[in-house]
């Protein structure tokens, strides 16, 4: 029973911020930490085995799984899009494809040159290190003695490896490395997953590797799951703590430092705004009263739209349904259950792209994801039999949506608002970047693995044709960001420490704090984000954090 309401530190959100921020806050056993997390201990066997994922993505349930829906989108014909995101400790961590990708350079340069000082690419990548515990071994680009491990792929299919060839094929260069700064090419991901002996082949979540270690042990950690937050509490414009409800009974903690918000994009804005923080007219709308009007929360919603080209196959090696591979699943579990080393520990999207559309560009602005399975609207949608997908997704997009009240009710979900097309120039690059992949799909190395193409696409379409495609049926690959901003201007929510704006004692760490979308997926980002802010609310410098 907790019985413990007052700390030094309250964080929301057990994500992949929260997890990583209160293991670092609660390393000085001086000060004394609080963990609210709405969902479970982001712990059982879907989340430890990879391929569960299946199983949590589609939102049946809501297994993990805050399972969102979006509001109609024009651009996407005015259907609704599908928002999953994760729900217990870890957070997306624990429902993603454990993907890990930084981005490129130019990223979080540009960050910098928008006026957030200390954020740049030379700036971040001591604390990409000092999270990573990397299978390959300390280098230049990477940590091996951080709490994250991350790993080559166990046991990648035959067809991934074709996928690889097949974009050599058509020009593209091959890499071994998407994290040095420039991640242009064509390769395997690497994946945040254990490769000890004890745990090899279990998904590395951000809990798994930040908490779980520490929980039980340090008596400075208060970690309290089934709490959803409904109000941050303030006095004269400084948070003082958290309500939360947790099961029928409301509850508070207050907090004699700092509240930090580590909800995510669409939960962080929410909660600021059934705060009374945010923009005055949109607040007021629902009853609420304003604490200090902030017009900026909420906005700038940005996210990587999904377009999926998909094939059947008779290569059985993979995912799908039937009986083939239903009796080689039996084994591969078996043999994970041993060694970690089988299907069961696939990210699913195992080959990648960082590619050009147009040679003349300064970086990458299509993103590819491979995926060794037919993928239907979120794995919602199932075929028979057995094919393969690949994803395309513009890097930059410049559509922008936010996030709004739906209800004065704190258990209502958010309104969420990508916006998505809205913006011309995103479907010029999604329509490049599907006819550049479809090159490489029927290259020679793919043939053998090729026997349908499926959803209706064949050769020789029109522009016209394949926007009708993509406004049928693209939606989220699952990196919303940017909703409460970092920035120096009129419409940034926190600044380059992560401070809200206009009020005291009260902090967002999380991926709603970039103010641009990182070329690549937001997970290792957003570790590294929540690593950066433990040093700022410490009070470390970063030239003496990379001096370590």
């Amino acid at each position: 029973m907790q019985s413990r309401t007052s700390f030094d530190y309250v964080i929301v959100g057990g994500g992949s911020a929260g997890s990583t921020l209160a293991a670092r806050l609660s390393e000085d056993p001086a000060m004394s930490v609080c963990l609210l997390e709405a969902g479970g201990n982001g712990d059982h066997i879907l989340i430890r085995a990879p391929a569960g994922v299946v199983a949590m993505l589609p939102g049946h349930g809501k297994i993990s799984n805050w399972a969102f829906n979006t509001v109609p989108q024009p651009g996407l014909n005015g259907r609704r899009g599908y928002q999953p995101r994760g729900k217990g400790l870890g957070g997306s961590s624990a429902i993603n494809a454990m993907l890990y990708v930084r981005g490129h350079r130019a990223d979080y340069d540009g960050w910098a040159d928008m006026g957030c000082e200390g954020w740049s690419w030379d700036d971040c990548l001591p604390y990409f290190l000092r999270a990573e515990n990397n299978e390959a071994g300390a280098s230049e680009f990477h940590g091996d003695a951080g709490p994250l491990h991350v790993s080559d792929q166990k046991a990648p299919r035959p067809i991934s490896r074709a996928f690889v060839r097949a974009a050599t094929e058509c020009q593209h260069r091959e890499t071994a490395d998407f994290n040095t700064g420039d991640n242009e090419g064509v390769g395997l991901f690497q994946v945040t997953q254990f490769h000890d002996a004890a745990r090899n082949g279990e998904r590395c979540s951000a809990s798994a590797a930040y908490l779980r270690p520490i929980q039980k042990t340090r008596k400075n950690l208060t970690i309290i799951t089934g709490a959803h937050a409904t109000k941050i509490l303030t006095e004269d414009k400084r948070a003082t703590g958290v309500v939360y409800r947790k099961g029928r009974k409301d509850a508070r903690v207050t907090a004699s430092r700092e509240v930090i918000l580590c909800g995510g994009a669409f939960n962080s804005p929410q909660l600021l705004q059934l705060s009374g923080i945010g923009a005055a007219e949109e607040i007021q709308r629902h009853g609420i009263e304003v604490v200090h009007d902030l017009p900026g929360v909420g906005k700038n919603l940005q996210d990587h739209l999904d377009f999926i080209l998909a094939y059947k196959s008779k290569d059985t090696d993979n995912f799908g349904i039937g009986l083939a591979g239903t009796i080689g699943l039996t084994k591969h579990i078996l043999k994970w259950r041993k060694d970690g080393n089988s299907m069961i520990a696939t990210p699913f999207a195992e080959g990648a792209g960082f590619l050009k559309t147009d040679p003349a560009l300064d970086h990458p602005d299509i993103q590819l994801h491979f995926v060794i399975s037919i993928v239907d609207d979120h794995a919602r949608k199932l075929h028979l039999g057995y094919g393969f997908s690949c994803h395309i997704c513009a890097l930059r997009p410049h559509s922008k949506g936010e996030v709004f009240l739906t209800s004065s009710d704190p258990m209502k979900a958010p309104g969420i608002d990508p916006q998505f097309l809205s913006d011309p120039r995103d479907l010029e690059t999604t329509i490049k970047g599907a006819k550049m992949t479809r090159e490489i799909l029927q290259a020679p190395a793919m043939k053998p693995f090729r026997q349908k193409e499926l959803f209706g696409v064949k050769d020789g379409m029109s522009d016209k044709e394949w926007e009708n495609h993509i406004r049928a049926r693209a939606d989220t690959i699952y990196h919303p960001i940017g909703t409460c901003k970092m920035g120096v201007d009129g419409m940034a929510v926190v600044d380059p420490e992560l401070r809200v704006h206009g009020m005291e004692g009260l902090r967002v760490v999380d991926a709603s704090v970039m103010p641009t979308l990182v070329r690549g997926n937001t997970n290792a980002p957003t570790i590294m984000i929540a690593e950066r802010a433990a040093d700022m609310i410490r009070g470390v410098a970063s030239g003496a954090m990379a001096a370590e």
